[in-house]
């Protein structure tokens, strides 16, 4: 039986499949962090990688933005050939490592900002969510970064195909933090009751929905009756920050936790856009003494990744 993830060390997670994974999040009882990080950016301290900051600030799992797995980039991080790029980030953290992929069709994205074009590495097809596998990844998030153009359409139809060939092998995760350049799926219909339910036939493990208060109209009521509707159907919730309010003052991310502590979520998620490539570090270690206190968040800083 997997440990609940707040106790859980390095040497527990080398040795933990999908379902342990999934267990010990549950058991942890909404008390799991994962913070979003980019690669591709100039990391915040200069040589030691984004995701080593966020994990020494007490993240649980690490989920990396804009990661091509055709052409895998960490800045900070030197892998001796490409395709060992996720395993070493582990070696160096100690944590589970998940990956964003986009459901859009080539020449289908939306007007965005020049720094979220599309590559071929980032789209969610099985041939890359294939490699992510073997690159080590524990788990794959089907979003849109802003403006892409990803509908929950796309979102479904991509589950069932990544769960025919790898749902015994990887946590499947889906859902959008904002619009991502949908405007018929703005507000409450960026994610409905519909949606989970479509979600969870196709093979979804994890629903991630827009955290209270960083999408007009998402309140907690809300989110926690989806949060609720998830539950009952097997599935655990994420409920994230991805609208830069991870680099909000520290009191408007305290709110923000506590709301999504009170929707029963399992992880609560922060954003990579703090300034850029990550939350803002007093963000992530405000959020995490809001909802598992001190002890807990000093223990994860703390922990040796030997252990």
């Amino acid at each position: 039986m997997a440990k609940r993830m707040l106790d859980c060390f390095a040497s527990d997670f080398k040795n933990f499949g999908k379902r342990d994974l999934l267990d010990s999040i549950a058991k942890s009882e909404g008390r799991v962090i994962a913070c979003e990080t980019i690669g591709t950016m100039q990391p915040m301290l200069g040589n030691i990688t984004n995701a080593e900051f966020v994990s020494a600030m007490g993240a649980d799992i690490l989920l990396l933005n804009m990661f091509d797995v055709e052409k895998p980039v960490i800045n900070g991080l030197t892998a001796e050939n490409a395709d060992e790029t996720v395993h070493e980030l582990k070696r160096l953290t100690g944590r589970p490592v998940g990956i964003n992929l986009e459901p859009v069709e080539e020449g289908q994205e939306g007007e965005t900002d020049p720094m979220w074009q599309m590559t071929r590495g980032r789209r969610a097809t099985l041939e890359n969510a294939v490699r992510a596998s073997r690159m080590g990844v524990d788990m794959i998030l089907l979003t849109g970064n802003p403006g892409m153009g990803v509908s929950n359409e796309a979102i479904e139809g991509t589950l069932r195909i990544l769960k025919e060939s790898l749902g015994d092998k990887l946590i499947l995760a889906a859902g959008k933090m904002h619009a991502s350049g949908i405007l018929k799926e703005a507000a409450e219909h960026i994610i409905t009751k519909d949606d989970i339910q479509r979600f969870c036939e196709a093979g979804a493990d994890i629903i991630l929905l827009p955290a209270p208060a960083t999408v007009p109209g998402i309140t907690m009521e809300y989110i926690k009756e989806l949060v609720s509707y998830a539950h009952s159907l097997g599935a655990l919730t994420i409920t994230a920050i991805g609208t830069s309010q991870e680099g909000a003052d520290t009191n408007t991310i305290r709110q923000i936790a506590l709301m999504c502590k009170m929707t029963g979520t399992d992880i609560h998620h922060l954003g990579d856009t703090g300034y850029g490539g990550m939350a803002l570090p007093e963000n992530i270690f405000a959020y995490s003494t809001a909802i598992r206190g001190i002890r807990h968040t000093y223990r994860r800083m703390a922990a040796s990744v030997e252990r």
